[in-house]
């Protein structure tokens, strides 16, 4: 007997896309289930004329599929990893992590444009971001800019800003990936804590076993090491606390960045550990660097 389930999307083309992806996945491996896709817009997509942090942060942009998840209009969410709040309720916990697309972050310049040049802000809204670009490149200066992918973009092109920087993944799965001038290693700029990743969610008390091929073992130990460590930081939408991992021979590497809200400091930092003690590696490199930076200011 057949089974039909709903899966809950963003309405944004690339949100569309990697719901589609998950649909299809399902569908292919598991023949008996057919599932169809619910959009809907979130508030973070309608108040797009101020920052993030300034109108409730990233739990804006899962609230509305929260609620149709409990309501049980949907069995299923699909998020961008990087997108949702460090702290899940138990009512709702992440099933499946997908494998990691491109985790960097680009710059991409104006259609025609081969170099960076400073006479227009640079178009970024994630302090993470700036932070670790004044780094890069101290004589620029920035812009917020909001939006989905392509509007962002089409507001480049028109000549508002002189590139901007976005992630690989949301470009590579909107086909866009020519427009990537230049690619941001993690060295230079550490990415956002799930930042590649998609994070199924579900409803407690479900059966899900039907992801169970779908969960990525390496994605998940990642996504539950950098989310351990920008939680214990209490790294909210407004914090520019980053953090990226990456597994190898059964280690997992973590790069982070501690930041103090209280002087604008912050230090990075890297721990390498065993691949199954993702989440306590997390937590330790966290309260390493914020010891480390307590002590460097006492000095």
């Amino acid at each position: 007997m057949s089974r039909k389930i709903i899966i809950g999307s963003r309405e944004s083309r690339l949100a569309v896309i990697q719901t589609e992806m998950v649909k299809t996945y399902i569908e292919t491996h598991c023949p008996d289930i057919q599932a169809d896709v619910l959009t809907m817009k979130t508030t973070g997509d309608v108040i797009l004329d101020r920052t993030l942090d300034q109108v409730g942060g990233k739990g804006l942009f899962v609230k509305e599929l929260d609620k149709a998840l409990m309501e049980k209009r949907s069995d299923l969410s699909v998020h961008s990893l990087k997108d949702m709040p460090m702290e899940v309720s138990e009512k709702l916990p992440l099933v499946a992590f997908s494998k990691r697309e491109d985790p960097r972050d680009v710059l991409v310049l104006p259609e025609g444009v081969t170099e960076l040049k400073f006479d227009k802000p640079i178009g970024c809204s994630s302090k993470r971001r700036i932070l670790q670009l004044q780094e890069l490149y101290p004589q620029a200066t920035f812009s917020t800019v909001r939006g989905n992918v392509l509007t962002r973009l089409r507001k480049l092109d028109e000549g508002n800003f002189s590139a901007l920087i976005l992630a690989a993944a949301g470009l590579k799965r909107l086909g866009l990936e020519e427009r990537i001038s230049r690619f941001l290693e993690p060295e230079e700029m550490i990415p956002a804590a799930g930042q590649g990743i998609l994070g199924i969610q579900g409803r407690a008390g479900e059966d899900y076993r039907f992801l169970r091929t779908y969960d990525d073992p390496e994605a998940r130990a990642c996504a539950l090491c950098e989310r351990a460590f920008v939680r214990i930081l209490d790294g909210g939408c407004s914090s520019p606390v980053a953090a990226h991992a990456r597994v190898q021979n059964g280690q997992i590497l973590l790069l982070g960045l501690y930041y103090n809200e209280e002087d604008g400091g912050y230090l990075k930092g890297s721990l390498t550990g065993p691949a199954d003690q993702a989440e306590s590696l997390g937590e330790k490199l966290a309260l390493q660097l914020k010891a480390e930076y307590g002590r460097s200011k006492k000095a």
